[in-house]
């Protein structure tokens, strides 16, 4: 979610079919085919592209890398080997892609239905988080979607995959985009869908509000985003960092004195704060936590010279074309439509706690909003275990986030969704 997010949460490598035993000859030493594949009792996984490899996810949300030595999954073209016992084969679906405009740029996106797809299947179009990759074949939730029979419209943000423009998080104008993609789904599944939503992962969680009146959206999804702009995201990260290495109140407090100069630097273009800042490094510098002040942006900030950034800006930071100004509690004070904010309770780079605190509020004051909160997870709606270094090391997806997100889209909740905890 941060801002400088730029790579995504997992990284995977190619298959290696042929180094697994006792496989059947229809399995052995074939490629990885993108899709969904089916086996008894409706369970399925969705296969997509990562890299140069392959990841694969359950619908229990329990994921891997097909050539890890201890994956669950070895691809067979049209057929996966799974768990050294079963063949599920790949489910047949309509893939429509497509090339559509908007504000001048050329995007490509892919329209993914079940083959029974009709006038009662719900659409949604997803926004997609700060990556720079493409979306098209590479992300697991479209799939996992359409595994449960929602149709769903994916595209290749801006300057990333297929897509042409430049890569930007300047979210007005990727909600104009999402916009247009929203108007390219529904041409594409004409008389094919019933309710028609938009859903979001992380970064795109302030970027789906800005576009849900415009595309007509009768439904909001948002995955572990924030109702905090950039700013306070990148105070609460601080936070939480320091919180989590054992400082307490008193060096919490140094750091806040931090952020604020930050946040004035980012928001004045570089023009307010850069005296301040060489005072707060001056003061704090030689502090044993100063180093582990990161962020989403500080932690750039603090390596780069003042007179460096007085002269030349931060070319990492303007490259992105950020609209400061935005404000995200205002924006969906605005928003008429139903919304579900699903929030992971220990996500360190999406704080949840002031998220949740605002989401009460606006619900209190009249607007359509459920909430569920994920315990035990981290950004991403993954669940981890702690290694001997103290580092978090992903599991899995949180069970019950995708039946969730499903359910949101059909229109009928269940009373419970995994470890959940509605709020």
């Amino acid at each position: 979610m941060a801002l400088l997010r730029l790579v995504c949460l997992f990284g995977f490598v190619a298959t290696a079919a042929s180094a697994q035993p006792n496989m059947p000859a229809e399995v052995v030493a074939r490629e990885c085919q993108i899709g969904i594949f089916r086996g008894g009792d409706d369970a399925f996984l969705s296969v997509t592209a990562q890299d140069d490899g392959y990841r694969y996810t359950f619908s229990d949300g329990r994921f891997g890398d097909t050539d890890a030595p201890t994956t669950r999954v070895v691809c067979g073209g049209e057929t996966v080997w799974v768990d050294g016992a079963e063949i599920w084969r790949k489910a047949e679906l309509r893939e429509t892609d497509s090339v559509f405009e908007s504000q001048g740029t050329a995007l490509t996106g892919q329209l993914l239905e079940n083959p029974e797809a009709g006038p009662e299947t719900p659409l949604v179009v997803y926004a997609h988080g700060s990556e720079e990759s493409g979306w098209i074949g590479q992300m697991p939730d479209p799939y996992q979607m359409v595994g449960r029979g929602v149709s769903v419209f994916v595209y290749d943000k801006r300057g990333t995959g297929h897509s042409l423009g430049k890569y930007t998080q300047n979210f007005p104008l990727l909600a104009d985009d999402l916009v247009a993609a929203s108007f390219e789904a529904k041409r594409l599944a004409d008389g094919r869908y019933g309710r028609f939503g938009l859903f979001a992962l992380s970064q795109g969680g302030w970027v789906v509000p800005l576009a849900a009146e415009r595309a007509e959206a009768e439904f909001i999804g948002i995955g572990y985003g924030l109702v905090v702009d950039i700013r306070e995201e990148d105070a609460e990260q601080v936070t939480l960092e320091l919180r989590a290495a054992g400082y307490g109140d008193d060096v919490l407090e140094a750091a806040r004195t931090i952020t604020d100069i930050t946040a004035r630097i980012v928001t004045s273009g570089y023009r307010d704060g850069l005296e301040d800042l060489d005072a707060a490094k001056e003061m704090y510098g030689a502090e044993a936590w100063f180093p582990l002040v990161q962020g989403g942006y500080t932690g750039a900030i603090l390596s780069i010279p003042t007179e460096e950034m007085r002269a030349n800006g931060i070319p990492m930071f303007d490259r992105l074309d950020v609209d400061w100004s935005l404000d995200p509690l205002e924006v969906l004070r605005e928003v008429q439509v139903p919304q579900l904010w699903a929030l992971a309770k220990e996500d360190r780079e999406a704080p949840s706690a002031t998220t949740l605190e605002r989401l009460q509020t606006l619900r209190a004051n009249g607007r359509d909003i459920s909430i569920y909160m994920f315990p035990e997870t981290d950004h991403g709606m993954v669940e981890y275990v702690i290694d001997a270094d103290g580092a978090r090391v992903p599991t899995r997806v949180s069970d019950g986030f995708y039946d969730l997100m499903a359910d949101w889209a059909t229109g009928t909740l269940e009373p419970e969704y995994g470890r959940s905890v509605p709020q």
